[in-house]
């Protein structure tokens, strides 16, 4: 793959490291750069093309580097900017592009902008953030809810005016109005790129405009009790605005200056929404996250529409991708279960579109539930007891059966599942036949197979549990085949126009098996078939 074509991130798979659960080098419990440097054979070893890096810049840590405090340091914790510079060359001298987690939305409520903006009422930097009197009666202004719990308005009794935050209290939001905020975040942008980075993942960037008006969200009809509480009320007037698209085409135009370089956007929206993140003439982001895996019901008439609609929603010339797992959503390996998780492994690598791995997927790491004295994350300490925390899909890199699985000599910032003992990349590259060596055939075979990188998605009528679609670029073609249930299924071959051979079965065993009249699927197996 030519790395230097400005269209690398379209071909490449993304491979998302959670810094503080990679690799601990220096014995505090807490993964950081120099540890990811060390395990970049590993990553490399499974054929991925760039890795995405949650935040690694200085903070407090009240969101766990989501509160940033300094946009151009290296976080302590992590290690120094030497360390950063070591990462950034290894990775590129390994044909791997590195991506930056950017968090232009709200910064820490110690950074030194607010800090000044917070000082009195005609600093230079007070419309650096949002700041509003408190509502006739007094009060908060308006009824506009903290996705972490409670109200998105902080009174900060120095001013006698309120912030606005939404999310922690500790992550004031910036005012992306001002065109001296922007022009800030985008030499922040400069910063990085100057270096070498090869873009951002940009984080909530439906939030960054809010109304003008500051009118009060409306009520959702659709809430139930037991969900989080922001959900009470529709997000209408505090995200997705008109004017976000303006904001994102500048964005674009930084990272364009610098050639061949991405910017991929974090959006949690439904899908007719999140295709104008793609901007007018494709001026947006190249990849607005798409995050119906995440959430869908896993059945393959769901998922068949999901596909169905996604492709039909894009617009001329958008690329699509495709996610499974992130730092913020339960495991997949636990939402579909142990058996399934191979299934969606292929199906994420064999639809049309950029793949991106969360760490430990590939080793098939489950969601761990976490005591009450090891809670770590904030929105599980504002919001206890719904199963809003985040902790559990955040836990150490499971390298081997040692007493902190590799991941450390001292005791990790998270606990580990006993099964780390058995599941763990040492055992599991020894196994030809596990999930890890599944994920490294599947990452080779996409990378072999030009239509699986770039070859039309055709869904293939089917019933039950089977997912049946065709890839095809250039005369060449392969037929993906998803048993999404249980039971064993036969489907007869001649009605689909199918191949003669098996080019990988989820299980690792059917290779080159010939196929004559009917393909048999034994119950959670997926077969990539070669077609004439």
């Amino acid at each position: 793959m030519a790395h230097d074509n400005e269209n690398w991130w379209r071909d490449g798979i993304f491979y998302q490291i959670y810094p503080r659960s990679f690799q601990d080098s220096n014995g505090d419990g807490v993964g950081d750069l120099a540890g990811i440097l060390q395990r970049l054979p590993y990553v490399k070893s499974l054929g991925v093309d760039a890795i995405w890096l949650s935040p690694i810049f200085p903070s407090p840590m009240a969101d766990f580097g989501y509160d940033i405090s300094d946009y151009v340091g290296i976080e302590p914790l992590f290690g120094t900017m030497a360390d950063f510079d070591a990462l950034l060359a290894a990775a590129h001298d390994n044909g791997l592009k590195l991506i930056l987690d950017l968090v232009p939305n709200h910064t820490s409520d110690q950074h030194p902008w607010f800090v000044e903006s917070r000082s009195s009422r005609d600093n230079p930097k007070r419309d650096w953030y949002i700041w509003r009197d408190p509502a006739e009666g007094g009060g908060v202004p308006n009824n506009w809810l903290s996705e972490f719990g409670g109200s998105a308005w902080q009174f900060d009794e120095t001013t006698g005016q309120y912030y606005y935050h939404a999310f922690l209290a500790q992550q004031p939001d910036l005012n992306w109005r001002n065109p001296d905020v922007r022009a800030a975040i985008y030499d922040v942008m400069r910063f990085w790129l100057d270096k070498g980075v090869d873009g951002f993942r940009v984080d909530v960037i439906w939030h960054l405009i809010k109304d003008v008006e500051f009118r009060d969200n409306p009520p959702n009809p659709h809430y139930v009790e037991g969900r989080p509480p922001n959900e009470r009320i529709l997000t209408q007037y505090s995200t997705d605005q008109s004017e976000v698209h303006d904001v994102i085409a500048e964005m674009r135009r930084v990272t364009d200056s610098y050639g061949a370089r991405v910017l991929i956007g974090e959006i949690y929206l439904p899908l007719h929404r999140l295709m104008a993140y793609y901007g007018n003439d494709l001026t947006g982001a190249q990849m607005p996250f798409n995050f119906a895996l995440l959430s869908t019901f896993w059945s393959a008439r769901s998922i068949e529409k999901i596909i169905e609609d996604y492709e039909k929603a894009l617009p001329r010339g958008a690329w699509p991708n495709w996610v499974l797992g992130n730092h913020d959503r339960p495991r997949v390996a636990s939402r579909v279960g142990p058996e399934q998780a191979r299934v969606a492994a292929m199906l994420l690598l064999t639809l049309r579109g950029t793949p991106t791995l969360y760490y430990g997927d590939e080793i098939g790491m489950h969601q761990l539930a976490i005591a009450p004295e090891d809670v770590r994350d904030p929105f599980e300490k504002n919001v206890p007891g719904i199963g809003v925390g985040r902790d559990g899909c955040r836990t150490p890199m499971q390298w081997d059966s040692s007493n902190f699985a590799g991941f450390s000599q001292a005791r990790p910032w998270l606990p580990l599942p006993e099964d780390h003992i058995r599941e763990n990349v040492a055992n599991l590259e020894s196994d030809a036949r596990s999930i890890l060596s599944l994920y490294k055939r599947l990452i080779g075979l996409r990378k072999s197979c030009p239509p699986l990188v770039a070859g039309d998605y055709h869904p293939i009528a089917a019933q039950g549990d089977l997912l049946i679609y065709r890839r095809e670029a250039a005369g060449k073609a392969v037929i993906v085949a998803l048993n999404l249930g249980p039971d064993p299924v036969a489907v007869t071959t001649s009605a689909i126009r199918f191949g003669s051979s098996i080019l990988l079965s989820t299980f690792l065993d059917r290779e080159g098996e010939e196929i004559e009249g009917v393909l048999n699927l034994r119950g959670n197996e997926g077969v990539v078939v070669a077609s004439p």
